[in-house]
């Protein structure tokens, strides 16, 4: 796709620096600001203004908008214009992101960079359009079949929708996999003030394209540009090079290998610890009061809110509480969580579902502490005092 990123006319289009706007277009903003050219989507609440947002912005910046028929449609035309050559992305919320599984299990086989922002709201099935929740933090780890690794980002302001769809953005580019942000119906229609990066202050990764002789390219290998690295070069369709792709198992040149072990064994530890090698690297953590805290609470996107109120009406009383907040979920902080387990005597885990990321906490936790769940539903957030309760004993 022939579009160039114009940071003069991205920054007319956004207008005034300092803004006061909902978290979802905050979303719409962090793309355009990424460079995403193409947006396929199809309205639900509570991510409907993100479609609005990019129908109404994305072409004032030479970008393409499609409404598609539905969710599956929408993916598979995500994955197609970045084969074309453009950081593109759609936006659901949880009945559309379960329609989405199976081409979310492609666009990882394809290894197709891409951002999928899942505005949650309470389920199972239609469930409440109009509230939020966090039930779908471990489908995106785990929604599509076989053996995978997400990458998913969990904003906690509408300042964060917009900085963490940047990132997302430049994540899905240099692993060459589908990231997912991760926010809700609480987050995603809250307003707030945010404040525009600067150009300067931005920084954009884009995919490596394949550069070498066309007779020489494999698709499907460690790169053969940068050094020692496990993310294929992107042969961006319609620039000379013959690739197959598929999501059947395939072997390097991108033909498909169903009855070779060793195709499918050296392909999926490739896809995977092209993330997992980086797993400290991609961490993103934000901690409060940790250095003497003898309980913490893990808690992540709108949750963290009362939660941090929760901690300092703790600190008021004297009782040594931290918190640590996961600002990217998946994968999963591993030597965050053991380090804080073998210094606290108790963790406290609230969330806006029945218990999901409690139980990786709890397994890293490795039994060094007790790990409290603090479940909510019914599409409304914690108040403070809800988990106040968790951290005074009572």
């Amino acid at each position: 796709m022939k579009y160039k990123r114009d940071p003069k006319r991205i920054r007319e289009v956004l207008g005034d620096k300092i803004q006061f706007i909902l978290g979802d277009m905050a979303c719409v903003y962090g793309g355009l600001l990424a460079g995403c050219s193409f947006f396929a989507g199809y309205p639900i609440t509570p991510a409907s203004e993100v479609a609005e947002g990019m129908a109404r912005l994305l072409p004032r910046v030479g970008g393409t908008y499609i409404q598609m028929e539905d969710e599956i449609g929408s993916l598979a035309a995500v994955i197609g214009a970045s084969w074309g050559g453009a950081k593109a992305m759609t936006a659901t919320s949880g009945p559309g992101f379960s329609l989405m599984m199976e081409n979310y299990g492609y666009a990882v086989m394809t290894e197709t960079p891409c951002v999928i922002v899942n505005v949650q709201r309470t389920g199972p099935s239609t469930g409440q359009p109009t509230l939020g929740a966090q039930g779908d933090m471990m489908q995106v780890r785990w929604g599509t079949h076989g053996d995978f690794e997400a990458i998913a980002l969990a904003p906690s302001t509408v300042q964060e929708c917009m900085d963490l769809t940047i990132e997302a953005f430049n994540l899905a580019e240099k692993y060459r996999n589908p990231v997912c942000v991760m926010t809700d119906g609480e987050i995603g229609h809250l307003r707030e003030r945010i404040v525009i990066p600067d150009e300067k202050e931005l920084k954009i990764i884009n995919r490596v394209p394949a550069t070498i002789d066309k007779e020489k390219f494999i698709p499907f290998s460690n790169s053969q540009i940068q050094k020692n690295s496990k993310v294929p070069d992107f042969p961006t369709f319609g620039t000379g090079y013959h690739t197959y792709v598929t999501g059947l198992t395939h072997n390097i040149y991108g033909f498909p290998a169903t009855d070779k072990q060793k195709d499918h064994q050296e392909l999926v530890l490739r896809i995977t610890t092209k993330i997992t090698d980086d797993r400290e690297k991609l961490t993103m953590v934000e901690k409060l009061y940790i250095d003497d805290a003898k309980i913490a609470v893990v808690t992540y996107g709108a949750t963290a809110r009362p939660a941090e109120t929760a901690v300092e009406m703790a600190r008021r009383k004297g009782i040594k509480v931290g918190m640590l907040r996961l600002k990217l979920v998946w994968p999963f902080p591993i030597k965050e969580i053991q380090n804080l387990a073998s210094q606290v005597d108790k963790i406290v885990v609230p969330e806006m579902n029945l218990g999901q990321i409690v139980h990786p906490i709890r397994e890293y936790s490795e039994g060094q502490c007790e790990v409290v769940n603090v479940p909510k539903v019914g599409g409304e957030m914690h108040l403070p005092h809800e988990i106040f309760k968790y951290l005074e004993g009572k």
